[in-house]
C-alpha cells in the first residue's frame, strides 16, 4: 500500500488533469526515469510493475479499449529484474597466505575477523574491549536492526584479539581498531596485492561463508550464525558459483 501511495500520488500530481488515453509510452518512460533516478534495479522493476498493474486495472475493469502504455518492449527491458551477481570466491590457500604474509598484528586481526568470522568491515571497526566476551564478539546496533548479535570466534583468533587488546592497553570503551573505513579498505587491498589479487573487504566475508558451506557446515549455520542473515535466500547469493574442479572434488569425496 505504501508503494502504491508513493507511486500514484506522484502520478496524479503529474498527470491528474490529463486523459489516460493521452499518455504514451514515451511519456511514461520519462515519468518512470524521473521517479526511479538513482534507485536500485529492483526498485525500478517494482515501480514499473505497480504502474503497469494500475493500467491493467483500468483496462480490465473500466475501459476495455484502453491500451496499457507500459506494455512496451523498451519499458520491459529497462525495468526488468537485474541479473543476480555471481562473485568469484577467493580460495582458502590464497586467504591463508595473505593473512600469513600480513606482518602488522592489527591488520592481520582485521583480516582474520572478516575471513575467519564473517564480520563486516564496519562491524570490525566498531569493536571495543567491552564487546569481547571470551570467544564471542557482541555487535551493537547490527545491520539487521536487532538490539545485538553475537559473532563466534575460532579459539586462536579469540586469543590473538584479547592479547592485542591487553598488549596495547586499550580502554574498555575505546575502539580496538581506531582507523577509518577507507584505511581499512586499504589494509585489505594491500593484503590482496601480496598474493596478486584485487581484494575488497566483502570478499573476505563471502569467503567465510563459502568456505564454511563447502566444508560441510549446514546452510542454516552459515546463514544464521556466520553471516547473521534474516533469510537463506540472501545467504545463497553469497556462496558464488561452483567451478567444475570444485564439483568433481565433491563428487569424489562423496563416493570415495
Amino acid at each position: 500500500m505504501r508503494n502504491y501511495e508513493f507511486l500514484l500520488s506522484r502520478f496524479c500530481g503529474q498527470f491528474g488533469d490529463r486523459e489516460l488515453n493521452s499518455l504514451t509510452t514515451d511519456t511514461i518512460l520519462s515519468f518512470l526515469k524521473d521517479l526511479t533516478d538513482g534507485t536500485k534495479q529492483s526498485t525500478k522493476k517494482l515501480r514499473y510493475s505497480l504502474l503497469s498493474a494500475f493500467f491493467n486495472f483500468i483496462q480490465n475493469s473500466i475501459d476495455p479499449t484502453f491500451q496499457n502504455p507500459c506494455d512496451s518492449p523498451i519499458l520491459k527491458k529497462l525495468f526488468r529484474h537485474a541479473k543476480p551477481n555471481h562473485w568469484k570466491i577467493v580460495e582458502k590457500d590464497v586467504v591463508d597466505e595473505l593473512i600469513f604474509r600480513t606482518e602488522n598484528p592489527r591488520n592481520r586481526l582485521i583480516l582474520e575477523l572478516m575471513a575467519r568470522c564473517g564480520m563486516r568491515v564496519g562491524e570490525v571497526l566498531k569493536v571495543t574491549p567491552n564487546d569481547v566476551d571470551d570467544r564471542k564478539v557482541i555487535i551493537r546496533d547490527p545491520k539487521s536492526g536487532k538490539e545485538g548479535e553475537a559473532v563466534f570466534l575460532p579459539q586462536k583468533v579469540a586469543e590473538r584479539l584479547k592479547e592485542y587488546i591487553r598488549d596495547n592497553h586499550i580502554e574498555s570503551e575505546k575502539r580496538v581498531f581506531p582507523i577509518s573505513y577507507p584505511a581499512a579498505r586499504m589494509v585489505v587491498k594491500k593484503a590482496g596485492k601480496l598474493v596478486g589479487i584485487d581484494l575488497k573487504p566483502h570478499d573476505l566475508r563471502r569467503f567465510a561463508a563459502t568456505y564454511a558451506s563447502r566444508a560441510g557446515t549446514p546452510l542454516e549455520i552459515v546463514s544464521k550464525i556466520i553471516l547473521r542473515h534474516s533469510n537463506l535466500a540472501t545467504t545463497q547469493r553469497y556462496l558464488g558459483e561452483i567451478s567444475e574442479l570444485e564439483a568433481m572434488r565433491w563428487i569424489d569425496r562423496l563416493h570415495s
